[in-house]
Formats: structure tokens, sequence, C-alpha cells
């Protein structure tokens, strides 16, 4: 019965190594559309990829707030 605590840690650890990753992707892939948005649809005073960024940036923000209330209900 001691080996399924430990496991449960281990997940966790795998949970939370994982974050940083999916971060990275949120981001990624907002700014890579709003530089392409800026790139085919040019305008004077709209900077998509500015704009594709803080999106993905709070997106990001709540995908990590949100796992990490997940793994802390499991305890």
């Amino acid at each position: 019965m001691e080996k399924e605590p430990n496991k449960n840690r281990r997940n966790k650890w795998l949970a939370f190594i994982n974050i940083p990753f999916q971060m990275g992707v949120i981001i990624f892939l907002f700014s890579y559309f709003g530089t392409w948005l800026d790139e085919n649809h040019p305008s004077p005073k709209v900077y998509y990829n500015t704009i594709f960024v803080l999106a993905g940036v709070g997106l990001a923000l709540y995908n990590v707030i949100r796992q990490v209330n997940d793994i802390n209900k499991t305890k």
C-alpha cells in the first residue's frame, strides 16, 4: 500500500514538469498566428502579433491555474 502514494507523487511531478512545455507551445502558436496575420493583413494601427501573444499568455496562465487546482484537488 505504500507504493500508491509514491506513484501518485510521481504523477503530480510529471504533471508539473509538463506545464512549462504546454505554456511554451500555446504562446508560440498564438505568436505564430499573430505574425502570420500581421504579414498577410497589414494594418497601420492594429498589431495582431501583440494582441495574440497577450491572449496566448492569458490562456496559458489560465491553463496553468486550472491544472494546478486539479492536481491539488486529487490529494
